[in-house]
């Protein structure tokens, strides 16, 4: 089964607020509260990409394979390639902690990147 995996990426980008974060972005409340759930069995494309818009992702970064024991798949089936894997970044966290001239590498290395 497909679901809404949001979690990591509002970690990432500091989001505190996810739900009122979703409604700002043009979601409706109902909705947001069952993405945010886990309850939303159905989904909107325009839904997905409004959400992968605003999160600067892509739909795989959202989305989780939860196999189905009635339903088994192959091992090798691409649809496992988006299982959870339970790491998300702390970004934050790994920017407070690094020393202060790595921190200036990283920032130069992004500016010129961009």
């Amino acid at each position: 089964m497909l679901s809404f995996n949001l979690a990591p990426v509002f970690k990432a980008r500091s989001i505190d607020n996810p739900y009122t974060f979703l409604v700002k972005a043009g979601i409706a409340r109902h909705t947001a509260h069952r993405i945010l759930s886990r309850g939303a069995r159905v989904f909107r494309l325009d839904h997905v990409e409004l959400i992968c818009r605003v999160l600067i992702c892509e739909p795989n970064d959202i989305l989780v394979y939860t196999p189905a024991a009635s339903h088994p798949l192959p091992d090798d089936h691409p649809l496992h390639n988006l299982r959870h894997t339970g790491t998300t970044p702390n970004v934050k966290e790994t920017l407070s902690t690094i020393p202060f001239k790595q921190l200036q590498q990283l920032a130069s290395q992004i500016s010129g990147s961009v």
